[in-house]
């Protein structure tokens, strides 16, 4: 409702500037002419000599008050520069200090109009000026900017008013409380300063309702061309301006506590005011001796026969030496402010301005045409048509509203845009040279911030690299997108290769590159395309899963989703999550291996767990250190740290609470030396049968039976034929090998090609994929097969790591996976473990029973054999096999 009723306000100001000035301004006048007929005359200052109290004038007074005034200055000095920031040095500049100029003559009408006396006017004008803040100002001034027409400028300021006004309304009521606690101190000059500030804020926020607005909204009227009412300029960096300002809403728990603080001010001053008021004799006491100095108290003029303009020029010729500083502070202010800002960003109201020329509007035209030739440009004109401030600054009429294709990166039926590398509305292009330019000259246009990498050609970016004034592996965060920093390192190391045109397969357009900086790659020069295909449905646990996997191996995701049939007609698969521990095995030595004997006993009672896991525990909110496993190998000891992580991989997350327990443990036995974090005691991406014996992330079982009919007509074999397989080669012929945790037929197949398609780490596929496939003949005859595959040590996560790009999270969502669970970490990534497993299950099944029927090899010649870049040998039968 509140917000409702500023935006009204906010509407009808906007809508009727010239009533609201001229109200505003007759206000003003009448308050004025009323202070007339009051009883006291007491105006100080303007020749006129009023009565001083008896009051010691200190040099340490003067100093406060003029480091006072220059603080007030240089304060206002910032504010305008703000102002520039918004890309108008002037227009808001003069509208700042209109003001600034219109609060002060109010403030000084209300005071007036109130009958108080104004003596020390002079010493409260620095304390008045600290009190303008142009902030709300600027934002409401912004908000006007970003329209196109004098309609749009109205509706803005109101849904400007509507956000701002609530919290403006309640700063001015806060200032005023806790300023006006100064009027009840007693001390005459303070008192006249809060009194004075209080009137300020008021009127400051009076203007701030009424006459700014109008102000700026009569402003944009007049500035219109006559012929085609628009506009004369146009700010295109304002074109966000709504989205951020609403952003910016302040914070509810910090206006509630305004609100509560107002209150009790409100008490305070109610309190000393009405309920404490002074007593009537101390009254009539006062009054009798102000009765009596009647004569004394009248106001005298200073020079009786000198003439108004003659007494100001004298005073100002004789003036002290710190309102000399305080002048000359405030004119070299404004010389440089004027003079010596750059004024690239400056929106002129000269209607000679170039780019209202026809021929630079025909430009314009024609880049707007070519918008779409745009999207498709060479590396080298990568720069020439990035938009920079400087050229949005230019433009001083509202270009034809042209929709600009966004670059695109399609995943199925979604569209991610990568609008970081392309520009919110069309522009006129940088001009670059043809030649690139010295080192030196590029190097300053690389620093300068109102220009940078945009105004730079991409054989200079290359200069400034090999002059190592630009790092080859920033390129992405120095040049003004990322995919120009990929484009310039391609080029950069197309020369140094056998054949510079290796990389012109190599796709790296329409990427999010800013998903990959700092998180999954380095030194990019693109990305490789994986064919992905799905498998499904898999039911398994009651439950129908789509599966993804990202494969170059031809059959993998037929003979998977052959599995997955089998199982769907038999009845579903079921699974379950036998043990969730990620671990790091860091290495730490003693001096003696009687010493690492007595940590690692240490280690192994209650109260030195209990120690370890205090720590550990400490690092972060889903780390639970579940056990310790301890080897001892002469003055080495291996501590396997074991670990929930939530729904992440929890590589990071262990590590840190590894390194955090080791110190606690240093604490403990000073003479420990840490050697590594990891000592291959984990391990990680690397066959080990301690993976295997006792599991690391999440262990899983997953089983199906599927009746006999099935094998036969789905699986093309029998039970007894798929059994016999099984055992002769997944068990026997794996122990003949010395397999650790290769008791399977293919699972690092499967397990792979789900992680490239979900993020996970690939190389994490070797500890993922160890299983122990078994089958066994079931059922009233024997006929149907029963068939489990049981995996202790499947590393998965849904955050983090490659799960952030978009192509992934879309796979995880296909699984509905994707992100952290709400309602129980860690289940999302328990999920994807069980649906790996069962995946691999049905990948098992499928290709054991190609193996028992005889069909393997024929298959592959069908769908997993390359026609491509196959060599004629003599005496070969290539095109026969084919």
């Amino acid at each position: 409702m509140l917000t409702g009723l500023f935006r009204l306000h906010g509407l009808f100001v906007a809508s009727h500037p010239w009533e609201v000035i001229v109200g505003t301004v007759t206000l003003t006048i009448c308050m004025m002419s009323m202070n007339m007929f009051t009883g006291n005359d007491q105006i100080c200052g303007w020749n006129y000599e009023c009565p001083k109290f008896e009051e010691e004038i200190l040099s340490s007074d003067i100093i406060i008050l003029t480091i006072t005034r220059c603080i007030a200055i240089v304060y206002i000095y910032f504010q305008f520069q703000n102002l520039r920031q918004l890309g108008s040095k002037y227009i808001l500049g003069i509208a700042g200090l209109f003001t600034i100029f219109s609060s002060f003559v109010f403030s000084t009408v209300v005071i007036h109009f109130l009958d108080k006396e104004l003596t020390g006017l002079n010493e409260a004008l620095p304390f008045f000026l600290l009190l303008i803040d142009l902030s709300k100002a600027c934002a409401l001034a912004k908000f006007a900017l970003s329209s196109n027409s004098q309609d749009e400028v109205r509706h803005n300021i109101a849904r400007g008013m509507a956000i701002l006004g609530p919290t403006f309304t309640l700063d001015a009521l806060v200032e005023c409380l806790v300023i006006g606690v100064g009027t009840m101190s007693g001390v005459r000059q303070l008192e006249i300063m809060c009194c004075f500030g209080c009137m300020s804020v008021m009127a400051n926020y009076f203007v701030f309702m009424t006459f700014f607005p109008a102000c700026v909204s009569l402003v944009l009227e007049l500035s219109r061309e006559s012929r085609e009412g628009r506009p004369i300029w146009q700010l295109s960096q304002f074109a966000r301006v709504l989205e951020e300002e609403e952003d910016n809403k302040p914070n509810p728990v910090t206006q509630r506590v305004k609100m509560i603080m107002s209150l009790g001010l409100v008490l305070v001053h109610a309190h000393s005011r009405w309920i404490t008021e002074p007593s009537s004799q101390n009254s009539t006491v006062e009054t009798s001796k102000v009765e009596l100095g009647l004569d004394e108290t009248m106001p005298k003029r200073i020079e009786p026969e000198m003439p108004l303009w003659q007494f100001y020029l004298s005073r100002m010729i004789s003036m002290d030496v710190e309102q000399v500083i305080t002048l000359g502070l405030a004119l070299l202010l404004a010389i440089k402010y004027i003079f010596f800002e750059q004024t690239e960003m400056e929106s002129t109201l000269s209607l000679k301005n170039p780019m209202s020329s026809p021929a630079a509007q025909k430009r314009i035209a024609d880049d707007c045409c070519g918008k779409d030739n745009g999207l498709k440009h060479s590396h080298k004109s990568a720069a020439e048509v990035t938009v920079t401030k400087e050229d949005t600054a230019e433009v001083i009429k509202p270009l034809p509203v042209v929709s600009v294709a966004e670059t695109k990166f399609v995943a199925g039926d979604d569209v991610f845009s990568n609008a970081s590398s392309l520009p919110s509305s069309p522009a006129p292009q940088v001009q670059l040279p043809l030649d690139p330019r010295p080192t030196e000259e590029c190097l300053s246009i690389l620093r300068n911030p109102e220009k940078g990498a945009q105004w730079l050609s991409d054989a200079e970016v290359i200069s400034l690299v090999n002059a190592k004034h630009i790092p080859a592996y920033k390129l992405e965060n120095i040049m003004e997108s990322p995919e120009r920093g990929v484009a310039i390192r391609r080029l950069m190391l197309a020369s140094k290769l056998p054949n510079p045109s290796s990389l012109k397969t190599l796709p790296y357009k329409e990427y999010d590159y800013s998903m990959v900086m700092g998180t999954c790659c380095e030194n990019v020069i693109g990305y490789v395309p994986v064919p992905v295909g799905v498998a499904g449905p898999l039911i398994l646990d009651g439950k129908q899963f789509q599966v993804p996997m990202a494969t170059t191996e031809g059959c993998l995701v037929a003979s998977t989703n052959r599995g997955c049939r089998a199982i769907a007609l038999g009845g579903g698969a079921s699974s379950r999550i036998l043990a969730d521990a990620m671990t790091r095995g860091p290495v730490v030595r003693l001096p003696t291996a009687c010493q690492a004997a007595e940590v690692k006993a240490w280690l192994e009672s209650p109260e030195g767990f209990k120690c370890i896991k205090e720590a550990f525990d400490n690092t972060s909110r889903f780390a639970r250190l579940q056990k310790l496993l301890i080897g001892l190998a002469g003055r080495n000891l291996y501590i396997r740290f074991q670990s929930r992580t939530g729904d992440a991989m929890g590589m990071n997350m262990i590590s840190k609470g590894t390194e955090q327990a080791l110190s606690t443990l240093q604490e403990k036995f000073p003479e420990l030396h840490v050697l590594a974090v990891s000592g291959n005691y984990c391990t990680d991406k690397k066959p080990a049968a301690i993976n295997w014996i006792e599991g690391r992330g999440k262990s899983a079982v997953s089983e199906a039976i599927i009746p006999a009919q099935i094998v036969r007509e789905v699986l093309k074999t029998s039970t007894e034929a798929l059994v016999d397989v099984n055992i002769n080669k997944n068990l026997v012929g794996s122990a003949m090998a010395g397999s650790i945790g290769g008791f399977n037929a293919h699972a690092a197949n499967i397990v792979a090609a789900i992680y490239i398609a979900c993020g996970q780490d690939p190389a994490q596929s070797v500890g993922s994929s160890n299983c122990i496939t078994l089958m066994e003949a079931t059922g009233p005859t024997n006929e149907d097969l029963h068939i489990s595959c049981t995996m202790p040590s499947i590393e998965v996560g849904t955050v983090g790591g490659g799960t952030n790009l978009a192509p992934q999270q879309a796979c995880l969502k296909m699984l509905g996976i994707q992100g952290a669970s709400k309602e129980n970490p860690g289940e999302n990534a328990r999920q994807l473990a069980r649906v790996v497993c069962g995946t691999v299950l049905a990948g098992e099944l499928s290709l054991m029973a190609a193996l028992a029927a005889g069909h393997l090899v024929k298959s592959h010649m069908t769908h997993n054999r390359s026609k491509m870049n196959l060599q004629e040998l003599p005496g070969t039968c290539t095109k026969k096999a084919a």
